[in-house]
């Protein structure tokens, strides 16, 4: 098992490697994530996001035993985190909500995504048609306004 400076170390590595890719990046957020991992989804050049998900680098759980000592509280923290796709949008963290139906994505899994790829495939477009310094600058920006 490795020990949690490792994990943090890990995680450090990856957000470097991560950050000098010389290629697109689109970092899709289709369910839950909210641990230390979900810090590498940020330094996408572009962030997306289904309506119904949640991204955070902490869970509920673990934020209200920080903020208010108290995991019981998880529903008050999720609400104060901030980690919906509509919030993260309106707060820039994120670039783009693909809609889901009603009854959630896996009710129409073929209009999400082909939304999705509808999506990817116009981003990719746009990114490569940047140069690597435009696309390495742009990318370190976004990760440094978040």
């Amino acid at each position: 098992m490795q020990k949690k400076e490792d994990n943090g170390e890990a995680i450090a590595k990856n957000l470097i490697e991560m950050a000098t890719l010389e290629v697109p990046i689109i970092c899709i957020v289709i369910g839950e994530g909210s641990s230390g991992g979900a810090l590498a989804l940020g330094v996408g050049d572009r962030v997306i996001m289904l309506e119904n998900a949640i991204y955070s680098i902490l869970s509920p759980e673990g934020f209200a035993s920080i903020l208010y000592k108290d995991s019981t509280k998880c529903k008050e923290a999720a609400e104060n985190m901030k980690a919906t796709a509509t919030d993260l949008k309106n707060l820039g963290i994120i670039d783009k909500v693909i809609k889901e139906p009603e009854e959630g994505a896996e009710s129409d899994f073929d209009k999400v995504v082909n939304d999705l790829k509808k999506y990817i495939l116009k981003e990719i477009k746009t990114l490569q048609a940047l140069t690597t310094k435009q696309l390495l600058d742009s990318r370190y920006k976004k990760f440094r306004n978040m």
